[in-house]
């Protein structure tokens, strides 16, 4: 039904007009559509995202040592039980 209504419309389109057509966007290996923000304000952006990260990373791998410690300070005791 559909595929009916569209030909009719198409037939009654006078010629020079585009018809109803889509075209599918064609990328090269490689593309990921915008190009990548130049200037100076996006590489603030960048330093502070890599700083937020660098910290986040820090205050986990301070977490991890205190608790390889604590495991370290525990399995102390348990020793000197046996």
């Amino acid at each position: 039904m559909y595929r009916q209504t569209i030909t009719r419309l198409v037939k009654l389109l006078p010629q020079g007009r585009m018809t109803l057509s889509t075209t599918a966007r064609v990328m090269a290996s490689g593309d990921t559509g915008a190009p990548r923000a130049g200037g100076s304000r996006a590489d603030r952006e960048k330093s502070n995202e890599n700083l937020g990260i660098k910290i986040r990373e820090r205050e986990k791998l301070n977490e991890l040592r205190n608790k390889i410690s604590e495991q370290h300070e525990h399995l102390n005791r348990l020793e000197e039980h046996l």
